[in-house]
């Protein structure tokens, strides 16, 4: 099967990209992985957030909020 363009998107994002993403500092990141709250994964030295803990982020806020 073939991968169109949509599916091409990262699987794994950066620090900076997750802040641009949700809209956070830096420091609130890194506080959200450190707590868990955020999943992320160590790659080599470097963490990474699974695009899919981004939803599963905002699921759980709207779920707390409700």
């Amino acid at each position: 099967m073939e991968e169109t363009v949509t599916e091409l998107r990262p699987k794994l994002l950066r620090v900076p990209q997750v802040m641009e993403v949700l809209q956070l500092g830096r420091w609130k990141v890194y506080e959200l992985m450190r707590t868990g709250a955020l999943e992320s994964v160590w790659v080599g030295r470097d963490r990474r957030v699974p695009a899919d803990a981004i939803d599963a982020f905002i699921a759980a806020l709207r779920e707390d909020a409700a």
